[in-house]
């Protein structure tokens, strides 16, 4: 049973995420930005060289690399609702929901929550992030 939301373990992660492997994440919303070393660890999971991997499952948005997108949404690595690198998975995914974006804009807590069934509706702002950056081992 989840704690009353005005209370410290709320900053605790699993208070107010839990992830119902919907893939709705997966999906979307902009794309999944991936890093050099990213990059690297994934293309060595799936025994890719990374140059030839970048250019096969990577497309750019804006300056940034992404992971390439299926004609449905998911992500090009997801396949029969299951992840096929979340040994590797990027930092982003790793980090979902935790993500720096809601340092900037904490608001996006209950427009993410409004599209992931695993995300905690009604959460306080302050509480957001904190638990941001306690997730993200910024306090």
């Amino acid at each position: 049973m989840p704690c009353d939301v005005t209370k410290e373990c709320m900053y605790r992660g699993e208070e107010i995420f839990s992830c119902t492997q919907c893939g709705d994440c997966c999906k979307g919303y902009g794309g999944t930005y991936v890093s050099g070393a990213d990059v690297k660890s994934i293309a060595t999971y799936i025994g890719m060289d990374p140059e030839l991997f970048e250019k096969k499952y990577c497309a750019k948005s804006g300056d940034r690399r992404v992971l390439a997108q299926q004609e449905n949404g998911f992500c090009v690595f997801w396949q029969d609702k299951i992840c096929g690198i979340h040994p590797v998975k990027p930092n982003m995914c790793k980090a979902w929901p935790f993500i720096t974006n809601l340092l900037v804009d904490p608001g996006n807590w209950e427009k993410m929550a409004s599209m992931c069934p695993g995300i905690r509706k009604g959460v306080p702002t302050e509480v957001v992030q904190k638990c941001v950056e306690t997730m993200l081992g910024r306090e």
